[in-house]
């Protein structure tokens, strides 16, 4: 029962950090609103920023293909619908012009969304890229041995971990 509580306060504590920090407050601010340490709301933002990140990446991979196909269908039943209207016999012209405009509306939507395709493409390749990338440097990071030794550093010297650069992939559309 403890724990289900710690968890309910944990998430409330961090709904609070995001919402002070929606509204503009700094790290040190939040802290003293909500009587924590500066660690902890510095911990309580990474991982709120994880969780967007996964969330993201979700809705770029699973529900966006999703509403995009289903947009189509949807288009694609109007259009039908329409033209039924318009081809029907007996149909006064004041329907069938409306029935045309729908018709023309419908058509600019669907051009819309089949050009704009690369942009659902773009967040795919992209979010697919970065994941491949995390999967190559895990894979480099696991076979090197670690001996637990350090390099001494200078002064605002920092240490070359060996990662790889990233090599960002050009989208045809510039937002990823």
């Amino acid at each position: 029962m403890s724990s289900q509580v710690e968890r309910l306060n944990l998430d409330w504590r961090r709904s609070k950090v995001l919402e002070l920090n929606s509204q503009g407050y700094s790290q040190p601010e939040i802290a003293r609103i909500l009587q924590v340490s500066l660690g902890t709301v510095n911990r309580d933002l990474s991982i709120l920023r994880q969780q967007a990140k996964d969330n993201l990446q979700n809705h770029i991979q699973e529900k966006t293909p999703q509403e995009y196909q289903r947009c189509l269908t949807g288009l694609n039943q109007v259009l039908k619908t329409c033209w039924y209207i318009v081809n029907k016999p007996n149909t006064d012209d004041k329907t069938k012009l409306q029935a045309t405009a729908i018709i023309n509306d419908s058509y600019k939507y669907v051009m819309d969304l089949t050009t704009n395709a690369n942009v659902v493409s773009d967040a795919l390749k992209y979010v697919n890229g970065k994941a491949e990338k995390l999967k190559l440097e895990s894979e480099s990071e696991s076979k090197e041995p670690d001996y637990g030794e350090e390099e001494e550093l200078e002064e605002g010297q920092e240490k070359d971990t060996g990662e790889l650069e990233d090599k960002e992939e050009k989208t045809t559309n510039d937002v990823f």
